[in-house]
């Protein structure tokens, strides 16, 4: 089963993440499906970039987002409050 999820990279201090598309089993940090967007929480205002267009296809083929990036993307691009329902 594929997962939609975020994966740490950057410095130890200043962490980002990277939203990949990956195997339930793998950590994410070796052989990814692929990329589909960035999360940096540094900046001012706090960055999220997603594909939209490469977040449904992979949806539809079955992909399943984690809570945390369902999170995220109710909070900076959908802006509603939608996803409280789905996550816990």
């Amino acid at each position: 089963m594929l997962r939609i999820k975020l994966v740490k990279t950057g410095k130890k201090d200043l962490p980002t993440w990277r939203v990949v598309v990956v195997e339930k089993t793998k950590t994410g940090k070796g052989l990814v499906t692929d990329y589909i967007g960035n999360y940096n929480p540094h900046k001012k205002p706090k960055e999220f970039r997603l594909d939209i267009e490469k977040y449904t296809k992979w949806v539809k083929n079955g992909a399943q987002p984690t809570d945390t990036v369902k999170r995220l993307k109710g909070n900076f691009i959908d802006k509603n409050k939608d996803y409280h329902e789905e996550v816990k």
